[in-house]
């Protein structure tokens, strides 16, 4: 063989170390005293302390009056609690504080008349224990267990089920009851109280056995998790070993394999598994040198319970999410727990916040020995973080993003990561007359410029992140602009004459001449200010810093449309839109009109031009001339009529007065008016 892996997490978990430390300060402090049941479930530990004095009693009545008796790690049930109390002894609980949960689990499900389901083997002490909390309950050992149960007699799973587990059972069986549990209960409350030392151990020995070609196993044979931990390296390894101690290790079956994994139960004594080490170490022939090279079991042991404090900086990994808090494995003797609404503010879903296997750093809020739990709070180091975050932005002048959640007529507070941030109003970058609510709930941009840790004041400028980047807008602007480039822009004004529109830090006015083909009389009747808009860059002078801007399309250009669709003689159904003494103007397309003179109105002489036209009508005519340069049109509906009748007697035809505008008519139609000389 030639590498030897020791699991870090073999042997004694918290709640064992606490309980025989108890037992040896009893001792110390007492001399002679007695455990309820044997303390944990290793023979080799239980004959030490017995040689020190802690006798193990069976039954309540065995207690002397006034003797100190210890519960064992595994805990007990109240009416034997009660009995040796009524016995006059002395009881000191060293029940680990992970049992001693699921009791309170138990008894307030059983309270609020809850059926109770526990997941673990029957006559196991701790499973006992547990089931002397309860009210109505029944033990099971797995889900095949369960669906037979179930069958039997279903109407139980219509009550309201509270589900717990003994903390050393395997994390699959445990699921495997729970989806089970899931289709079939619709009054269902799981509570995962597998201990999280239990879990890491088991998770670490599957990782072992996986890659190794041995497994050595030590642990009592009737210990729960030392006989789960067997199973599993079972399910990896065709070669495992179950044993207590040294003399049970066959190095026979060790010889040929490259890689062997060991690991223990949590009732196993660091110097029992020190023992199976070394005499693995020395029958494989590891060199001493690599030896004294890896970090012995002591000092893992050692390294793993190390002490924490409160305010201490810890980092860890996320190994248990429940309902109410997630558990974080710190590699100390005390777990971690993080209350599950640090992760949830602001509507964020905890799967997405957090998941099994994440490293999480926090600061310790609290250190409770006695149930080997440190609260720990996530939110706090990174509230700390984020103030060194603003100090160090207020020396350089970083900009920082944030939220804005609160306003009041001197400002606005912008949330940055959690730290409030007052921006005065003259600092919003807001009009002086608006609202400073227009800022509420968006996101801004801006820079710290006063620090006060000790008054937790913090005071920001959203104006000058602004105005630097307004800054910056406009140079890039006015570096790339040339004629017919586009822009999207934002119309900030409104005047007789045009519209003033923000292409990005500079305004650009439209005249009203470019807001439409067609008669508009007011720039309102086009645009109305804050409308988004995309304009063209008509002309601009960089040394005045004037640009004039186009707002109406090129192509759709109305004479443009009409000369490419009509030509001269065409004929067109057109919309009379005033009348005039000397003829009628009509629409031929939107934006483009032509003229129809009088003389061209009718095939007779009319007086005036409302004698047989309405404003609206549409009549069809003919188009008789096109002046491209000047953009006019000349019509004719008298070019598509009959010739009048020739006169049975020629009237007499009245002369002009010498002041009258006389018109003169093509033979293609086209009216001129022509003046008369006048004499002297």
């Amino acid at each position: 063989m030639r590498e030897l892996l020791v699991a870090e997490s073999a042997g004694f978990c918290f709640g064992v170390q606490r309980s025989v430390e108890m037992a040896e300060k009893l001792l110390a402090e007492h001399g002679a005293c007695a455990s309820l049941g044997e303390l944990i479930h290793n023979e080799d530990v239980v004959r030490d302390l017995e040689r020190r004095g802690l006798r193990v009693i069976q039954d309540a009545r065995e207690a002397k009056p006034g003797e100190q008796v210890l519960i064992r790690a595994h805990g007990v049930s109240p009416g034997r609690i009660e009995a040796l109390e009524a016995a006059g002894a002395v009881v000191t609980d060293a029940t680990c504080p992970k049992v001693k949960a699921i009791h309170k689990i138990v008894s307030k499900a059983s309270a609020e008349g809850r059926f109770v389901l526990i997941l673990g083997m029957k006559r196991h002490p701790e499973v006992e224990a547990i089931c002397g909390w309860c009210g109505e309950h029944l033990v099971v050992e797995n889900a095949e267990e369960l669906a037979q149960i179930w069958d039997e007699n279903d109407k139980r799973w219509e009550q309201a089920l509270t589900l717990v587990v003994q903390t050393t059972q395997t994390r699959s069986n445990f699921t495997e009851c729970c989806d089970f549990l899931k289709k079939r209960c619709t009054n269902l409350n799981i509570r995962d109280t597998i201990c999280l030392a239990t879990f890491t151990r088991q998770e670490e020995a599957e990782r072992l056995a996986a890659g190794c070609d041995a497994m050595v196993v030590i642990g009592g044979k009737h210990s729960a998790n030392s006989v789960h931990l067997a199973q599993i390296c079972a399910e990896h390894c065709d070669n495992v070993q179950f044993i207590e101690r040294t003399d049970e290790l066959d190095l026979s079956r060790l010889r040929r394999c490259d890689r062997v994994g060991l690991t223990a139960g949590a009732s196993t004594p660091a110097w029992i598994i020190k023992e199976v080490r070394n005499k693995m170490s020395d029958e494989i022939k590891i060199e001493e040198s690599t030896v004294e090279k890896e970090m012995s079991f002591d000092e893992m042991l050692e390294e793993t319970l190390k002490p924490i404090y409160n305010g201490d900086k810890v980092s860890g990994v996320v190994v248990a999410i429940t309902g109410t808090e997630i558990s974080v494995d710190l590699g100390a003797k005390q777990t971690g727990v993080i209350p599950t609404e640090e992760f949830t503010e602001n509507g964020a879903k905890l799967e997405d916040a957090v998941k099994i296997g994440d490293t999480i750093e926090a600061v310790v809020v609290r250190v409770n020995d006695v149930e080997g739990v440190a609260t720990l709070s996530k939110k706090r180091l990174d509230a700390a973080k984020v103030w060194a975050e603003v100090e160090a932005a207020a020396e350089d002048g970083t900009v920082l993003e944030g939220v804005v959640t609160e306003d009041n007529k001197g400002g606005v507070v912008v949330s940055v990561k959690g730290v409030r941030v007052f921006v005065p109003a003259s600092q919003t970058d807001l009009p002086r007359d608006a609202a400073m609510s227009e800022l509420l709930k968006k996101t801004v941009r801006l820079k710290i410029t006063e620090v006060n840790k000790a008054r937790k004041r913090v005071v920001g400028s959203i104006r000058r992140v602004a105005q630097a980047e307004r800054r910056e807008r406009t140079e890039a602007i006015w570096n790339e602009i040339e004629v017919g480039k586009k822009y999207q822009g934002v119309v900030k004004s409104l005047t007789s004459y045009g519209a003033f529109v923000d292409i990005g830090g500079i305004d650009g006015m439209v005249h009203v001449s470019e807001l439409s083909w067609g008669r508009i009389h007011q720039p309102s009747e086009v645009l109305s200010v804050g409308d988004e808009v995309e304009v063209y860059v008509i002309s601009f002078d960089k040394e005045k810093r004037k640009i004039s801007l186009g707002y109406k399309d090129p192509n759709a250009n109305p004479w443009k449309m009409f000369t490419d669709r009509y030509g001269v003689g065409d004929i067109a159904s057109v919309k009379i839109v005033k009348l005039m003494p000397f003829g009628a103007f009509a629409e031929v397309l939107p934006g483009v009109d032509g003229l129809i003179h009088i003389s061209q109105i009718a095939n007779r002489r009319i007086g005036k031009p409302e004698d047989v036209l309405t404003v609206g009508d549409v009549v069809d005519a003919k188009i008789t001339a096109i002046d491209d340069d000047k953009h006019k049109i000349s019509l004719s509906i008298r070019a598509l009529g009959e010739p009048a009748p020739v006169a049975a007697e020629e009237e007499e035809v009245e002369e002009p007065a010498d002041d009258a505008l006389v018109y003169e008519v093509s033979a293609t139609g086209e009216a001129t008016g022509v003046a008369p000389e006048v004499e002297e």
